[in-house]
């Protein structure tokens, strides 16, 4: 009976991409890890990485490094939206460009085989919401002050 009224402990969930934890994630060498990628990803990586995604991975490693234990690493400017996020990532701050600005994306395990572009959106979404003044026909006789 004692155990019936006990409070059950909480475990946290453990982040699980393809079946696969986090933790092995980064142990994984990049042939296996190009195996859990869906077609296009498996593609891009076995065409090869570019320059410039290799100096990407090169500054995120630094950033990382440089940063104090429990504060966030400094956002490193991109242009590579269609960069494949890879376990490596995870943690990182990256500044990618949506053809106007850098919108700071936070790289959390979730993102994991996704583009950088899909979380930098490039539009301003359109809110059909009121009308503006001289829209209508009735607005006519409205002063614009």
């Amino acid at each position: 009976m004692e155990d019936a009224n006990k409070p059950k402990k909480r475990t946290f969930r453990t982040f699980h991409y393809r079946g696969v934890e986090l933790d092995k994630l980064l142990d994984l060498s990049q042939d296996e890890l190009i195996k859990l990628f869906r077609a296009r990803q498996r593609r891009k990586f076995n065409r090869g990485i570019s320059k410039k995604e290799k100096s990407l991975l090169k500054k995120l490693r630094k950033a990382k490094k440089e940063c104090e234990v429990g504060e966030k690493p400094k956002p490193i400017p991109t242009h590579l939206r269609n960069m494949t996020i890879i376990p490596e990532m995870v943690g990182s701050i990256v500044a990618v460009h949506n053809g106007k600005q850098y919108n700071n994306v936070e790289i959390k395990p979730e993102m994991i085989g996704y583009y950088l572009g899909e979380f930098s959106i490039t539009y301003k979404h359109t809110r059909h919401g009121k009308p503006g003044i001289g829209a209508t026909h009735s607005s006519r006789f409205i002063p614009l002050k």
